[in-house]
């Protein structure tokens, strides 16, 4: 199977800061990666240098580092720009959650006084914003092996009891080889088993909200993911935001449309208010077939997993685990593992070895007690302190920025 046909071509925007995409949020949130660190950053890669700046970020810039046969991007977080402790704590938390569509961060470099902290990470060339919106022509096998990948990841961080709950094209980086991985892990949470007990509800940027929490539901789950992750299906397909409005009232609108009114049964995690609101309005039947217009790339079975996703009842929305087992995504599958995964390998007899789990899933649910007995941010930087200084013992090559470049001195300020 040829992969080299699904190779993307990056176009730069309008935008001079804006070099063909963005590298990673400066506030990355890296679920996943091993640390490689060193104590003196003047030990460096041959070669290794800062290079050029990707565009400037509200917490810190991101930089383009480039060593001998490999690429990665940095930032650097100011310890003043941290005002929550979750801001703070959860690269750390994450660290035992390694996965192929999950950020990984190879590099972090704290001064001992915690001023400063300096993440490096793989180098991802795109997001799927910037795709979606760009010249890029994308066929249908592109549409299959990205949504396959967002699902394949979401898979893994349910399993791990981890609501994303910001999942959108801009939080899912992409390289030239259609590499999918998610990022931004901002606003990620573990799941809540007691319903009793209430969540935020300012989650999840408007255009992929589920329409439980633009009724304002006190509890969800993940569910939540699935609904952003048919979004951005039909944006993919569409090549334009599926629900795209001036506020959540609007943006409820705009479902019903698709999906006509929902049932009293379909409402009930919404608040009285939502749902006196939806009953005094003209009911509206479903317009599901208005899928089939998005794009010729619509299929049956395109709309029929489409369908699946976009569910006003998040009880009766397909999982991401039923989602992965959905005839349309067997391409992206076959694909995917025959030349793309890291998971599969190829011989030297020129067979490929496929590995026994296409689509695994933690044994280890993620436990928040460490995050519970957490109460300030010094303490925080203290145990992430604490953290590094054992990584320092591992057998890695460690990963360094060169500190004595005229870009790192400027990227340092």
């Amino acid at each position: 199977m040829r992969c080299d046909a699904m190779r993307l071509r990056f176009f730069r925007c309008g935008c001079r800061c804006c070099i063909v995409a963005i590298a990673v949020g400066a506030a990355v949130g890296a679920a996943g990666g091993k640390f490689a660190l060193s104590r003196n950053r003047s030990t460096c890669l041959p070669g290794g240098v800062v290079g050029r700046r990707f565009r400037s970020k509200p917490a810190g810039p991101v930089d383009l580092h480039t060593t001998p046969g490999s690429q990665a991007a940095s930032t650097c977080i100011p310890t003043y720009q941290v005002s929550d402790v979750h801001d703070y704590y959860y690269d750390d938390d994450y660290d035992d959650y390694d996965h192929d569509y999950d950020y990984d961060c190879d590099d972090e470099d704290n001064d001992d006084d915690y001023r400063h902290r300096y993440v490096i990470t793989e180098l991802l060339q795109s997001d799927l914003h910037k795709i979606i919106v760009s010249p890029q022509h994308l066929s249908p096998d592109h549409i299959k092996v990205f949504l396959y990948q967002i699902l394949r990841g979401l898979k893994y961080l349910h399993s791990a009891r981890i609501l994303h709950r910001d999942i959108k094209p801009g939080n899912l980086l992409v390289n030239s080889n259609c590499v999918l991985k998610i990022c931004d892990f901002g606003l990620a949470r573990v799941e809540e088993p007691d319903q009793n007990k209430h969540m935020t509800q300012e989650v999840v940027t408007q255009y992929y909200r589920a329409p439980e929490i633009l009724m304002g539901a006190r509890h969800y789950t993940a569910a939540v993911d699935v609904w952003s992750v048919g979004c951005i299906f039909g944006e993919l397909l569409r090549r334009r935001i599926l629900f795209q409005a001036q506020s959540p009232v609007q943006q409820l609108e705009l479902i019903t449309e698709l999906l006509g009114t929902p049932t009293l049964e379909d409402m009930r995690y919404a608040c009285e208010g939502a749902r006196t609101h939806m009953l005094r309005r003209a009911p509206k039947p479903p317009s599901l077939t208005a899928l089939y217009t998005l794009s010729s790339q619509a299929t049956h079975e395109a709309v029929h997993l489409l369908c699946q996703m976009l569910v006003f009842d998040p009880d009766k929305r397909i999982t991401v685990v039923d989602a992965l087992a959905h005839p349309y995504l067997d391409e992206g599958r076959l694909r995917y593992h025959s030349c793309m995964c890291t998971c599969c390998y190829t011989t030297s007899a020129g067979m490929r070895q496929y590995t026994g789990d296409f689509e695994p899933a933690t044994t280890h649910p993620f436990d928040d007690l460490w995050e519970r007995k957490l109460t300030s941010v010094q303490q925080v930087k203290e145990e992430m302190h604490k953290f590094i200084a054992e990584q320092l013992n591992t057998s890695r090559v460690p990963l360094c920025i060169n500190p004595q470049s005229a870009a790192f001195k400027s990227f340092a300020r």
